[in-house]
């Protein structure tokens, strides 16, 4: 599995071995270990206008997924987008470790790559049903305040 951070903002302190960690076991535990994810740490300017380009909505967010197709390229290859400075924000107002808060967005954008999604609230119940197992099953117990602001599940 190949898992690469490139962190592209300078305001919000991230870890790139730990995004990586979390890209990894979240990979590892939707039967994708194989996957190759880049992870991009942006700005609020940078993941708005990803948003608006992509999604049609013109306004910063936390995370995006772009799942690729690659010819010759057997497995899971995509890209997830993470807004430090919103990720900074929305563990402010949780308050949690920053680093937890990355945990979750990155195992978030994951679950999109493979194909979950949240726009419908019982499908997103169960995208953040299975965020929790993955979280829960790493090395740091993630905070019970993580999952404030998420749908019950």
């Amino acid at each position: 599995m190949s898992c690469a951070v490139l962190d592209r903002q300078h305001r919000v302190r991230v870890t790139p071995a730990r995004l990586r960690r979390a890209a990894e076991r979240a990979l590892a535990a939707l039967g994708r270990p194989g996957g190759e994810v880049e992870i991009l740490v942006v700005d609020d300017a940078t993941i708005r206008q990803l948003n608006g380009t992509w999604r049609g909505v013109a306004r910063a967010t936390d995370v995006l997924a772009f799942p690729l197709e690659v010819p010759g390229v057997d497995g899971l290859v995509g890209q997830v987008v993470v807004s430090a400075e919103t990720a900074a924000r929305q563990a402010r107002r949780l308050r949690v470790p920053l680093a937890a808060e990355l945990d979750l967005l990155v195992t978030h954008g994951v679950l999109h790559l493979v194909g979950w999604d949240d726009r419908d609230p019982v499908e997103a119940a169960l995208m953040h049903a299975r965020e929790r197992e993955i979280l829960a099953a790493g090395p740091r117990r993630p905070p019970a305040r993580l999952w404030a602001g998420l749908l019950p599940g």
